[in-house]
């Protein structure tokens, strides 16, 4: 089979398209022949060198979280799932024993970890995570769910939002931000979102936000955003300075949820400002199988429509990481190893 490979740690120069034997499932797994696999800012980390779970000795690593397929084989003692599924996979992976895995949420195992490998022909995966798909929804489409959707599904509800609510989202024309939109607009929630760029911003107002505001500067941020309201809920996957605007905007009692550090690792913030407001900071990583199964039902249904902004063949995996670092896209951008 063939698989996107990182060779060299480089950026997007660094992948190539390598064959591999196809694998064979063990025991509890399956084997699936990937459809659809979306790339996300997590693999991209990886490729340029910027991620400590990927060393040189590692090469050539297969990345791909978002997998999308048809089952091609079970191993043995997998009941939930036969050949010839559509499924996507649930890219958690955790111990299964400890306090959080057995009461949840699983998110928080100690030993959590995620799946890497869908940028290939085919998948083998833990057939436990695989979700059935229902005939209605394509496989680009579906792979636009297990990380960014539900990440920002998952960052929601922490925030405990209702609607009428609103909600701020800084830089919201990347992955989480655009589907925080979405789904705040699903949910009946109110959303101001950023972006340095008119044009990307005309494209989040259709798929959602009521209010948008043009730049990045957080001192004028903060006026735009204190001319609108004082937001319920800061939705930051971009961290730096970024969090202490958040914090700075927030209404008295307001909930920060924190997925991210695009703009920084460290943030300041005013600790007078946290206790005496009564204003919440939460950290979130990605979310739970429930909320994967939740994010498919609203699509199945048609309440969710993931933007989607291109695709890529399997031999252009290269390009598709160098479009996702130019950051000329609003959206997805999903690699179809099937085509």
């Amino acid at each position: 089979m063939r698989a996107a490979a990182f060779t060299e740690l480089i950026g997007p120069d660094g992948v190539s398209v390598i064959e591999r034997e196809s694998p064979e499932p063990d025991r509890g797994e399956a084997t699936v022949d990937v459809d659809a696999c979306s790339i996300n800012h997590h693999d991209l980390w990886i490729l340029n060198g910027a991620s400590a779970m990927v060393d040189p000795t590692d090469l050539p690593f297969v990345s791909g979280l978002d997998v999308v397929g048809t089952v091609r084989e079970v191993g043995d003692d997998v009941t939930a799932v036969a050949p010839g599924d559509r499924v996507v996979l649930c890219p958690n992976e955790t111990c299964g024993h400890c306090r959080f895995c057995r009461e949840g949420p699983e998110n928080l195992c100690a030993s959590y970890s995620l799946y890497h490998g869908g940028l290939a022909e085919t998948a083998r995966v833990e057939a436990s995570r695989l979700i059935p798909l229902p005939d209605d929804v394509d496989a680009t489409t579906a792979a636009a769910l297990p990380t960014a959707y539900l990440t920002a599904y998952h960052m929601l509800r922490r925030a405990e939002l209702e609607p009428g609510d609103l909600l701020f989202v800084p830089g919201a024309t990347g992955g989480v931000g655009v589907a925080a939109v979405q789904l705040a607009d699903v949910l009946g929630v109110r959303s101001i979102g950023t972006s340095s760029s008119a044009s990307k911003l005309e494209t989040v107002a259709e798929l959602g936000a009521d209010h948008t505001i043009q730049g990045t500067d957080p001192d004028d941020l903060r006026s735009a955003v204190e001319s609108i309201g004082a937001p319920d809920a800061v939705l930051n996957h971009l961290g730096g300075e970024y969090t202490d605007l958040g914090m700075g905007v927030m209404r008295r009692g307001g909930r920060m949820i924190v997925c991210g550090r695009t703009a920084g690792p460290t943030s300041e913030i005013d600790i007078a400002d946290l206790f005496r407001g009564h204003k919440r900071i939460v950290g979130s990583t990605m979310g739970t199988q429930a909320d994967l199964e939740r994010l498919v039902d609203l699509v199945a249904v048609g309440d969710l429509s993931p933007r989607i902004d291109r695709t890529f063949p399997l031999d252009a995996t290269d390009e598709a990481f160098r479009t996702m670092a130019e950051r000329d896209t609003v959206g997805k951008l999903v690699v179809m190893p099937g085509e």
